[in-house]
């Protein structure tokens, strides 16, 4: 298709407002590259706290007190609601919700590999509270400055409830460390298991991302994967060292010239390899999600009956 002077027009005003910071909205026009962009990282993202839900979900029923049991079951509400608001504003770049739902369950779109390593004691409960939504919220709150309105929007809710529930895996492993020796043993082995998996959740390192530049940008992100990353270990190993606890990193170092910690490399074989075939956990997340939704279609058809109906009412 030959491109106009009026294309040219519209994609100049786009550039005027990410240059002023301002906010894209549903109607504005956008090229075809951002749209797509938004729609590949709303939906990974909303895929991510639907599938979420289920590794801290199959610990509800073990949780070792009614007091912690209802902290557990709100915070999976949390992220259901979570997923719902991010899938509506996915919505709002023209993509259906059962479309985005199809893509997921056929692996077309992907989520955080971080769900698919299994939660192996409930100390791995607090660690992913505690440091798993602590990355995610260094992740999250550049978000709620992104270029496009809903994402936008939909990340100052959600990274107010993600604070929450940082707090309540704080909390949790505070209880732990003050208990037995079994139970600080217990907290140390689910740091050593879950650093580097929190690590990777920034996604793959600067030079390996074949989309972070454009996003930025764009007012998509931020920052880089790889000084997103440097955020979270900066404000992650004092808290640690707090505990008593040890970093599962024989690298790490505080540099005084650079004024933060370097690390050693991730293995982003591992990384790659569980992007592919879904980790240790994958098939089963997917399984479960399929199941899932397969149950819950009686819901889904009573509604848009209920729905015809009410259209059926009005109209008549």
């Amino acid at each position: 298709m030959t491109k106009t002077s009026n294309d040219d027009d519209l994609a100049l005003a786009f550039d005027e407002c990410i240059a002023r910071g301002d906010a894209v909205e549903p109607r504005d026009w956008m090229p075809e590259g951002y749209r797509a962009t938004l729609v590949r990282q709303i939906s990974q993202h909303a895929h991510s706290e639907i599938i979420g839900m289920q590794p801290e979900a199959e610990w509800i029923s073990r949780a070792p007190s009614l007091h912690r049991k209802a902290i557990l079951i709100a915070k999976v509400q949390d992220e259901a609601g979570h997923g719902s608001y991010l899938y509506s504003a996915a919505e709002t770049l023209g993509v259906a919700r059962d479309d985005l739902f199809e893509m997921l369950l056929t692996g077309k779109q992907k989520y955080s590999t971080i769900f698919n390593y299994p939660m192996l004691s409930w100390a791995d409960v607090g660690v992913m509270g505690w440091l798993g939504d602590g990355a995610a919220i260094v992740n999250q709150v550049p978000l709620s400055r992104c270029s496009y309105g809903p994402y936008a929007r939909a990340m100052v809710r959600v990274c107010k409830e993600e604070s929450f529930h940082q707090r309540q895996g704080f909390d949790l492993i505070q209880a732990m460390m003050a208990g037995t020796d079994e139970q600080k043993q217990m907290v140390q082995d689910a740091v050593d298991r879950w650093w580097w998996p929190c690590l990777m959740l920034f996604g793959p390192s600067d030079r390996h991302s074949s989309h972070s530049k454009q996003s930025m940008a764009w007012g998509i992100k931020r920052f880089s994967n790889d000084e997103l990353r440097r955020r979270f270990v900066d404000q992650a190993v004092p808290q640690i060292e707090h505990f008593g606890l040890t970093v599962p990193d024989p690298e790490l170092r505080w540099d005084e010239s650079a004024g933060c910690y370097k690390f050693g490399e991730i293995d982003w074989e591992d990384f790659k390899s569980v992007m592919q075939d879904g980790g240790p956990l994958g098939k089963e997340r997917i399984a479960h999600r399929q199941r899932v939704h397969d149950e819950g279609a009686w819901v889904r058809e009573a509604a848009e009956a209920y729905a015809r109906k009410q259209d059926e009412r009005l109209s008549a």
